[in-house]
């Protein structure tokens, strides 16, 4: 296991756990399995503790989490906004889990900043971030643990609990919530998990007890008929192989989600499937966002040393890690396609190598 946090870090740290009766754990904007496997996870870990902890996320996440334990008391701020700032300002210690500034929550971001404010001052309140992203906002958090070569928060969670002497004590529900975000963040381990330390916290997490096949079925075999339909619909129909370029486009309007009775994470994993075509480095699946009229939501997946956080970050107002990326745009999804375009032609050289 890794250091993550040093020994006067963890002695505040352990400090503040020990002293908080009110907790909540908060993620960025549109939660994945590793966002809600690590608000989760921790919030079970507090609850363990005799700690009254409440998850609040800003908005929908995809349906094949809702089995997740503990899911069923997760507070929506865009369904309970006056609840949740009621939440966040009476909080002893927040844990703010991958998100590396206030920004990445949106609506939330207010709230976040006000709270930020307040613990950095006289008047009360903790928070904490642990996160695997890029480049943390100076002063997000008064404990800042960023390790952005792990593989997912989830892992940085585990070490955490480890630097802590809580490793031993992680109940089954921990374990499942940091199992998943963990698995979910690395595409079932197929990517940015060579480090040996990522099967040791595997190990560990095993000896609790999950059910790890169940886990997987859970989140890869939960299909509906409607996706199924869906992923035959984007890649016979819209899936384009840019030629020569080693890069490949799939995109999605609202109009088509109606049309094909597409859910809410309907189209989660599908940006992955065009990488199986031999020899293709970058696959990226653009759609209009179903909560925010006239912006555009951008997913980016490469293999091997393709970045295409970097991309993101240039072309999309995003960002993220080197083989999984996002970005957010408002523009029609005409625009988004021919920046799109435009951003694989700049990398052309990286592309064909």
């Amino acid at each position: 296991m890794e250091k993550v946090i040093t020994d006067g870090q963890l002695f505040v740290l352990k400090e503040k756990i020990e002293q908080a009766h009110r907790v909540v754990c908060v993620c960025h904007v549109s939660p994945d399995g590793d966002a809600l496997g690590s608000t989760l996870g921790i919030s079970a870990w507090m609850k363990r503790l005799g700690k009254e902890c409440r998850v609040v996320v800003p908005n929908r996440f995809p349906d094949f989490l809702h089995w997740m334990p503990g899911v069923n008391e997760i507070i929506r701020y865009d369904k309970k906004k006056e609840e949740a700032d009621i939440l966040l300002r009476s909080a002893d210690l927040i844990w703010v889990c991958d998100m590396n500034a206030p920004s990445r929550a949106l609506e939330m971001e207010s709230i976040l900043t006000e709270c930020m404010e307040r613990s950095m001052g006289v008047a009360g309140g903790f928070m904490v971030m642990a996160d695997h992203h890029l480049h943390p906002q100076e002063g997000f958090c008064n404990i800042q643990i960023s390790q952005p070569e792990m593989c997912a928060t989830c892992e940085v969670i585990c070490h955490i609990m480890h630097q802590l002497g809580e490793l031993s004590n992680m109940s089954v529900k921990e374990a499942t919530c940091i199992y998943t975000g963990m698995m979910t963040d690395t595409g079932a381990f197929t990517y940015a998990s060579n480090r040996s330390v990522v099967y040791e916290c595997i190990s560990t997490l095993l000896s609790c007890g999950i059910d790890k096949d169940k886990i997987y079925r859970n989140v890869f075999f939960t299909s509906t008929p409607n996706r199924m339909r869906l992923i035959g619909y984007l890649l016979y129909v819209k899936m384009e192989v840019i030629g020569g370029m080693n890069a490949s486009l799939m995109t999605l309007t609202n109009q088509e989600r109606k049309m094909l009775g597409v859910k809410n994470g309907d189209t989660e994993g599908i940006v992955n499937m065009p990488l199986q075509i031999q020899g293709m480095r970058l696959s990226a699946f653009i759609s209009e966002d179903t909560e925010h009229v006239g912006f555009v939501k951008f997913s980016l997946r490469s293999v091997d040393d393709f970045p295409c956080n970097e991309m993101s970050a240039r072309f999309f107002n995003g960002g993220g890690h080197k083989n999984a990326s996002g970005g957010r745009l408002q523009c029609t999804i005409e625009e988004a396609i021919e920046l799109y375009r435009k951003a694989v032609h700049e990398y052309r050289a990286l592309l064909q190598g």
